[in-house]
């Protein structure tokens, strides 16, 4: 439970930390010119200054009008085209689970029809007591058009086990090779998410927190004393927590 709590911290704050006001430094001539960039230097007689290709310029002090710090200019989310997505986070259960905080990490690409309403195609992978790469579809869309807006996704898909079967991480056998302590046979699933979240739009990325419910069940087949092969379901009904970039 204290890591689930640390790592919920340690989210808020990236997003807290990612989300304040970037500044950058601005001159203007009295030519009518405006130049971004990064200042330098600057003295009685000049401003050295670096533009954002890497230029840089050294204008007179009677060339100036005025130094300043301004926000970036926020002229709307995307409007449409190929977006690309990376989340982290934790599939967040009770203490007493056997499973009870599961990473999940997650690419996903797809189309923006307006600034507010997308569509992707993902993969990834999810640890659930071994890794299983899920293969979703989600359905997003965001409430405004504003630099801060919340939004609503909707995820469905399958995870399926990858790697080779593993043995069952609560076996107390000991003698290995014993036909009690054969590989658990795992099988696919199915999953799907509904949830909320919270973005905050920048000049070229997204930045996501995002909150959900995610159901996910899978199978395995297990050898059990006197019982032969036996099949077992497990079921997975957690919170979704992540942070995610979007560009």
């Amino acid at each position: 439970m204290k890591k689930q709590a640390l790592f919920i911290i340690f989210l808020i704050i990236i997003g807290l930390q990612l989300t304040g006001q970037k500044t950058k430094d601005v001159l203007y001539l009295k030519n009518g010119s405006i130049i971004y960039g990064k200042l330098i230097e600057a003295d009685s007689v000049q401003y050295k200054f670096q533009t954002s290709d890497g230029s840089i310029f050294i204008y007179g002090l009677p060339e100036v009008d005025k130094f300043t710090k301004e926000a970036p200019w926020f002229d709307g989310r995307k409007s449409g085209g190929f977006i690309l997505s990376l989340e982290t986070g934790l599939l967040i259960g009770p203490q007493n689970a056997t499973y009870p905080a599961p990473f999940s990490f997650d690419i996903l690409a797809g189309y923006t029809f307006n600034t507010r309403t997308s569509l992707s195609l993902g993969s990834g992978v999810v640890y659930i007591g071994r890794p299983f790469t899920p293969m979703l579809l989600e359905f997003r869309q965001v409430f405004y058009d504003n630099k801060v807006s919340p939004f609503i996704l909707i995820r469905g898909g399958v995870i399926v086990p990858i790697g080779s079967d593993s043995y069952g991480e609560n076996d107390d056998y000991s003698y290995y090779g014993s036909e009690y302590n054969l590989p658990k046979n795992y099988k696919a699933g199915g999953s799907f998410s509904v949830g909320t979240g919270i973005s905050w739009a920048y000049e070229d990325y997204e930045l996501n927190l995002s909150f959900a419910y995610r159901y996910a069940h899978f199978s395995y087949q297990k050898k059990e004393y006197s019982l032969g092969d036996v099949d077992y379901k497990e079921n997975l009904n957690r919170l979704e927590l992540k942070i995610g970039f979007r560009f």
